[in-house]
């Protein structure tokens, strides 16, 4: 391997750790603020929902670096893909407001589509953003049946990080050889 590679490869690893380090400290303040008030977390999450576009981009932008006409490519299917992932959490508003369901409820709603659109994503721009999709499903899911989750997230956040660097590690030892 090259010098060049070796730099590149540290630089994009260092820059999708970060992404998955924000989005999963992201994540577990949306959680939190959804269970302290549902009606500030539906906010949150909308708000989540254009921040998770715009990184996914920007790890897409950074992949395609070496062929910048699928730049164009990349950012129609990523635009598409979120806009419709906030139609659907739209969606989730809307019936929210008919009564139909509480906005406690609708809040793990949010998160649940938020979960798997970033999980989806995560097939285009790295296993990391599918990882992120799936603490988001957990989370939910946690936060339903745990009236103390926040604490068993955090804990579940770090062992997601410490896995991800370790697996990282371990490769680029493997490589090396």
């Amino acid at each position: 391997m090259s010098g060049n590679t070796i730099i590149t490869d540290k630089k994009k690893f260092q820059l999708e750790e970060a992404v998955l380090i924000l989005l999963l400290v992201l994540s577990l303040v949306g959680v939190g603020i959804t269970d302290f008030s549902p009606a500030d977390g539906f906010g949150y999450w909308l708000i989540m929902v254009a921040v998770f576009a715009v990184l996914a981009i920007l790890i897409g932008w950074r992949q395609s670096k070496y062929h910048p006409e699928d730049f164009k490519i990349i950012l129609r299917e990523q635009a598409l893909h979120w806009f419709t992932s906030l139609l659907v959490v739209g969606g989730a508003f809307m019936v929210e407001k008919s009564g139909r369901i509480q906005p406690e409820e609708a809040g793990l709603v949010i998160v649940l589509i938020l979960s798997l659109a970033t999980m989806l994503d995560g097939l285009r721009v790295g296993w990391r953003f599918s990882l992120v999709g799936l603490f988001l499903g957990v989370s939910a899911v946690i936060a339903a049946y745990t009236e103390h989750f926040l604490w068993i997230e955090l804990l579940i956040a770090i062992g997601i990080v410490v896995l991800t660097i370790l697996w990282e590690v371990w490769k680029a030892k493997r490589e090396s050889r």
